[in-house]
């Protein structure tokens, strides 16, 4: 299947997901959750940062990601570890979930198969099968819902993501042609650029999704920062032109206002000093809402940007030679 087959499959793929989650049967808590980790890298760790964003006013557990082979020390059996990993192979993860299981953690696993099925087959740990056959980063609506269910499922939050998923399923239906369109004329002003990503911290997630997918989809190089951190470091570098620089603000009208004040000065700093600047505004009337419209439209821009590029936005082999050059001397 084709990148955009799969973008344009995004909001069937949230409802099949939703399918999924109301089907997983997993496990009561065996002792209170004190703390959460979740464990992924790539396509399959970028939903634990925007669950981490999207909840913070929702859920009183701290929630941290892991994106490497170690855990860190707190973990116990008072954490709940969430593994995801789409192929159920991904050795960083897998190398988690060993250390998460020897440090008897509480555990649920979000795969489509692979060594980390079987490992919780073995060990008899909890875990939601996803379907398979797609690039982890095409499959992020069915890694991400599955994190939400796994909280709901063990009590952690309540059940309104619900009713924002249906809502943004909705939406997504009604304006994906407005959506493509949108996201056609930034890629234009984005080709034989260097994208710089800006968004309130609260959208970081978000922000480095859309980086992920220019990286991968695009073959391109870009970076991202956040308001209002940027503003005490990165927005003093803006001090000389760079035609080869384009800015694009992800933006919320329901960002903190003195967010929004420091988004307007910045914007109007990196006006004098780039060939171009976008905002891209969400919609929606919560931050899972938010955040999905704009993971949406975003992953346009980076399949367009492909098509400028004339590149095909499904390769990544210098990712399978590295995992290759790996196998030579497994874990």
């Amino acid at each position: 299947m084709k990148m955009d087959d799969l973008i344009q499959e995004f909001p069937a793929q949230l409802n099949r997901a939703i399918q999924i989650g109301e089907a997983a049967k997993l496990g009561k808590s065996k002792f209170p959750i004190r703390n959460i980790l979740i464990s992924g890298l790539g396509g399959s760790g970028i939903g634990g940062t925007i669950i981490s964003n999207v909840l913070r006013d929702d859920i009183s557990v701290p929630i941290t990601v892991n994106k490497e082979y170690q855990i860190p020390a707190f973990v116990n059996e008072n954490t709940l570890v969430i593994i995801s990993s789409y192929s159920g192979n991904t050795e960083e993860t897998l190398s988690a979930l060993m250390q998460a299981y020897k440090k008897s953690a509480q555990i649920v696993c979000i795969c489509s198969g692979g060594l980390i099925q079987e490992y919780a087959d073995t060990n008899d740990i909890d875990y939601i099968l996803i379907d398979g056959g797609a690039p982890p980063r095409s499959a992020f609506g069915q890694s991400f819902v599955q994190l939400l269910y796994v909280l709901f499922h063990l009590g952690l939050i309540e059940g309104g993501f619900k009713e924002y998923l249906n809502v943004v399923i909705t939406l997504l239906e009604a304006e994906q042609e407005d959506i493509k369109a949108q996201a056609k004329e930034i890629a234009q002003k984005l080709s034989g650029k260097i994208p710089v990503i800006y968004s309130a911290a609260k959208f970081e997630g978000v922000s480095i999704r859309f980086r992920q997918q220019i990286n991968e989809n695009s073959k391109m190089l870009c970076w991202h920062h956040v308001v209002p951190e940027m503003n005490h470091n990165e927005l003093v570098g803006w001090h000389e032109k760079n035609e080869k620089i384009a800015v694009v603000f992800l933006r919320n009208n329901h960002d903190f206002e003195r967010n929004q004040a420091r988004m307007e000065f910045t914007k109007e700093v990196v006006s004098k000093y780039a060939s171009e600047v976008i905002e891209i505004y969400s919609k929606g009337d919560h931050d899972i809402i938010r955040s999905l419209y704009l993971i949406h439209l975003t992953d346009w821009v980076s399949y367009y940007l492909a098509e400028l590029n004339g590149i095909d936005a499904i390769e990544i082999d210098v990712i399978n030679k590295l995992k290759g050059r790996l196998a030579e001397n497994p874990l």
